[in-house]
Parts: structure tokens; C-alpha cells; sequence
């Protein structure tokens, strides 16, 4: 762990959540598998990762889609570097099995402890229909969720971060944004003026992983959401209960 940050600055913690607090990469490679094995492919983790991460964000830089398209967009590319055409039902299923993505293991405690101090948000390159899926089992309500839905667009833009500082009215000097991505969300948000944190999950692997590479340098590194929670100092509370919410949507969306 690095870190210079003051946990007392902060008054609002900000995540990515697929990849950091979800464990994205093996719900892309559970979902994608069946499509390949079916036509007697039998790519490696790192290949569908790295087919992945080659072009979901080329579709999301086209034009605005909703995640759905998107991802169905994308497993129909991987496909066709693979010379073959998945069908219309794999497609689908591909794209509506972000709900089923399983948290990583350290992520519901540390959401807990966290919470218990600071407000919390989330700022996804998501639909909010899939998202709601997701938040049940993370099992906590977040204080503001900006989606791609809501912010017209996706990460690394800028507009998920403006979206979330109207709705929020926390100002980005009082707000800490941590994120397994440098390239959807470290890099915008450092530029941006915010403090980050990078939940270095890879740091283990091998690969790329599922999203592209970038050059930045995050406030503090950690290794996991468990880092996090001993970054700001509240590593050895216990455990709490389910945090009561502050409301029950705010998008700003």
C-alpha cells in the first residue's frame, strides 16, 4: 500500500463497480465461454479477456448505446475475430448476465465498514435496470448511483463524475474515487481534480485483463477492498450491521 491521503478530508467515497467491487472479469468469462464452446472454441481466460477489453470501449466510443447493446455488440465482435456469428439469444444472454456477477468476497464488509463513516456512491458504465440487479447483492443502498443511463454516456468521459458532484453537491476535494480501472476511471478522475485510490486487483495475474491499459498514477494503491477499509483507518472495526440508507435512488439522472 502507498498512500498520502487523510482519511478526515473526505466526506463521500466514490467506486467503479464492475471490477472493483464485482468480480467482472470472471462473470465476462463465465458468460462468454458457453458461446465459443459451443462452436468447439475453447479460448483461454486471458483471450476472452483481452477480446473483451479490445472492444467494449471501441463500441462505447461510437455512439451512446444502452449497456445491454453494448455488451451484445461486443461478444458479437469477439465473436467474428473468432470466424463465427453468435446467435441473436447468445447475445442476449451475454449482455444480461451482469446481474448474476458475483461481488468479490471482501466486498459487502468493506461496503459496511466504509459506510458506517463516510457517504458512499457509485459511478458504473451500466444500465440502471442492471444495476439494480447487482445492488441486491452487494446488500447496502448507495447514497447516489450514476449510471451510463444517467450520465448519457460512458467512462472515460468526464460526465459520470459532473453527474454525481451535481447530485451529490460534495465538491471533488471532499470526495475520494477508488476503482480497479485506470483507464475508465483513475485517469478521468485524477484529471478531474479528485483523490484516488486503485484497487490493484490484478496485481497477482497475469494480462491485461478486461480493460485497456493507461498511464496514470493514482493517489494510493491497494490490493483489494480489505486495503481499502485499512486505508482509511478503519481497520480494525468490527463487524456492523446492514447501514441504513440516506435514500433509496438519487441518480441525478
Amino acid at each position: 500500500m502507498n498512500t498520502t491521503l487523510d482519511p478526515a478530508g473526505f466526506e463521500l467515497l466514490t467506486f467503479d463497480c464492475y471490477g472493483t467491487l464485482v468480480d467482472w472479469e470472471r462473470g465476462i468469462v463465465d458468460a462468454a465461454r458457453p458461446v465459443f464452446q459451443a462452436r468447439g472454441r475453447s479460448p483461454s481466460d486471458g483471450e476472452l479477456l483481452a477480446g473483451f477489453a479490445e472492444h467494449e470501449h471501441v463500441v462505447q466510443a461510437e455512439r451512446y448505446r444502452k449497456y445491454r447493446e453494448v455488451l451484445a455488440l461486443t461478444i458479437e465482435r469477439m465473436a467474428d475475430d473468432a470466424g463465427f456469428s453468435p446467435t441473436a439469444h447468445e447475445c442476449e444472454a451475454f449482455a444480461g448476465s451482469v446481474g448474476s456477477w458475483p461481488p468479490f468476497p471482501d466486498t459487502v464488509e468493506a461496503l459496511r465498514k466504509l459506510g458506517s463513516r463516510y457517504r458512499l456512491g457509485v459511478v458504473s458504465n451500466v444500465d440502471r435496470d442492471l444495476f439494480a440487479a447487482t445492488q441486491v447483492a452487494l446488500e447496502i443502498d448507495f447514497d447516489w448511483v450514476v449510471t451510463a443511463e444517467d450520465a448519457g454516456g460512458y467512462k472515460p468521459a468526464p460526465d459520470h463524475f459532473d453527474t454525481m458532484r451535481s447530485a451529490s453537491g460534495i465538491p471533488a476535494k471532499r470526495t475520494l474515487h477508488i476503482a480497479q480501472s485506470l483507464f475508465h476511471d483513475i485517469a478521468p478522475a485524477s484529471a478531474l481534480g479528485y483523490a484516488t485510490v486503485h484497487v490493484d486487483r490484478r496485481s497477482r495475474g497475469s494480462g491485461g485483463g478486461a480493460t485497456p491499459p493507461a498511464r496514470v498514477r493514482p493517489t494510493a494503491t491497494v490490493q483489494d477492498m480489505a486495503g481499502v477499509v485499512e486505508l482509511m483507518g478503519l481497520g480494525d472495526t468490527r463487524s456492523v450491521g446492514v447501514r441504513p440508507c440516506h435514500s433509496a435512488w438519487r441518480s441525478g439522472g
